[in-house]
């Protein structure tokens, strides 16, 4: 009692950063008597230093800066796009023409892939490219080092990591397996995969941290336990994922969650235009990696439920409609003679 000290004092994450980092110290002001304080308190959004040259390093909170994983995919874009037109020339030269899907007076394909609602598996398999091109075209230098997230010092598994770990980039598809097991077992959503995303790019701008083949597992697991906890109303509890992945503990996973929020500074507020900018910029990546979005017949349940939608917002907003309408008289027929009273002084 009346120590200014205390014991119960939380332990930070144990990072390594290097001379050029990106968040400034905080340079502590002369003491200010209560009078003054109580006076000159300045709100929080004063506070924060916050330009529009920070947001742009910042994608993950500022609805106009690009994401990182589509400016790191564009580097392969040229050579897989020769790849493709090479295989379309084979194939017309050996076919004549090209296998495409046409839609007919009796049929209709609709893509159900929409922002609010988006398709599990192709939203998990854009998510496992982005995350796939971030440990491709990562930086090599200037990189941070998080013990929490190392699985040289926190296995996921009981058997040995072998030495070379770090050495050898993951394929596409094995980030695809990983992610795809966590959320078919855990019963997540599309929209959870999206956030997922979201956080894991902000902890790649927050901490500078570089992600790479020896802590991609953990980084994502991360990701994904926090935005379960943020997006779903009924969330999976880290005893959960104790029965997913079997050799990890309860300890190392609430450890995990922990210094993942310390290195988000406690941000996990996703506006809405940040959500539909990734949304939209994970269909530019499937689309110019050809992962297509399947498309579906549009059904007469399917079109009844479209029609009565219709029905609905066309009844909901006719008021307004007619509120908004101009009421106006034409004087081309105007006719007529008007005394008019005079006033003589």
């Amino acid at each position: 009692m009346g120590s200014t000290t205390s014991c119960c004092v939380p332990s930070s994450p144990k990072i390594h950063r290097n001379t050029h980092s990106r968040l400034e110290s905080y340079h502590q002001e002369s003491e200010l008597s209560r009078e003054e304080t109580g006076c000159n308190l300045q709100h929080i959004s004063d506070r924060e230093n916050v330009d529009e040259l920070n947001m742009a390093y910042n994608p993950s909170d500022h609805p106009r800066a690009s994401t990182i994983f589509l400016s790191k995919s564009q580097n392969d874009e040229v050579p897989c796009r020769n790849v493709r037109d090479k295989r379309k020339s084979l194939f017309i030269n050996n076919h004549g023409t090209s296998r495409r899907k046409y839609n007919s007076c009796s049929t209709i394909f609709l893509d159900e892939n929409t922002v609010s609602q988006p398709n599990l598996k192709n939203t998990i398999k854009c998510v496992s490219l982005a995350i796939y091109y971030h440990i491709k075209n990562r930086e090599t230098e200037g990189g941070m080092l998080v013990d929490i997230f190392d699985e040289k010092l926190h296995p996921l598994s009981k058997s040995e990591v072998p030495p070379d770990y770090d050495h050898h980039d993951p394929e596409q598809k094995q980030i695809y397996r990983f992610v795809r097991t966590l959320f078919s077992s855990a019963q997540l959503t599309a929209e959870c995969a999206i956030v997922t995303l979201i956080y894991l790019e902000r902890l790649l701008t927050y901490a500078e941290i570089a992600i790479g083949p020896g802590n991609w597992k953990r980084m994502v697991l991360g990701a994904i336990l926090l935005a379960s906890k943020v997006w779903d109303d009924q969330a999976v509890w880290n005893v959960d994922y104790c029965q997913i992945l079997k050799d990890i503990t309860v300890e190392d996973m609430n450890e995990l969650e922990r210094q993942f929020l310390e290195l988000l500074q406690f941000n996990i507020n996703v506006p809405s235009s940040v959500y539909a900018k990734y949304y939209f910029d994970l269909r530019s990546l499937s689309e110019s990696n050809n992962l297509s979005f399947p498309l579906e017949p549009l059904s007469r349940d399917k079109a009844q439920k479209l029609e009565a939608i219709s029905r609905l917002c066309d009844d909901r907003y006719k008021d307004a409609r007619r509120a908004a309408r101009k009421r106006s008289a034409s004087t081309d027929n105007l006719c007529g003679i008007r005394w008019v009273p005079a006033i003589l002084s």
